[in-house]
């Protein structure tokens, strides 16, 4: 009995003689509250040590990489190799209070607005 397993009639399964290093991007949510931005992301299967997390101005750059199985697979469509992803956030961001944390596969990053780009409430004095 053959079994043939294709879970999009259009998807070409092409096979290169030498894998090519390839880095992916990762995909994200990207939320606005009053005074952070909240940041989430898929990354099923990883570890805080297995990312790498940069801040700087109003850019947040994310690294990791999927470990590659030295298996065969009848259907594998789950992520491998590296990924990096930079965003530039609309205003700056005040990275000694980014947190990070991951829990059950999901990224999540709360990154608070730098006091500067926070819009001043002025209190008008009545006479």
């Amino acid at each position: 009995m053959t079994l043939y397993i294709q879970p999009y009639p259009f998807r070409r399964l092409v096979r290169r003689a030498v894998p090519q290093a390839q880095t992916r991007s990762l995909n994200v949510n990207i939320r606005e509250e009053d005074d952070a931005y909240v940041l989430s992301a898929l990354v099923p299967g990883l570890s805080a040590d297995d990312l790498n997390i940069q801040v700087l101005e109003n850019v947040v750059q994310i690294e990791g990489e999927y470990k590659d199985e030295e298996t065969q697979f009848l259907l594998n469509e789950l992520p491998r190799g590296a990924f990096r992803r930079s965003l530039r956030m609309p205003s700056e961001i005040d990275a000694d209070k980014v947190e990070a944390r991951i829990a059950e596969g999901i990224l999540t990053l709360s990154l608070p607005k730098a006091e500067s780009t926070r819009p001043k409430r002025i209190k008008v004095a009545v006479q």
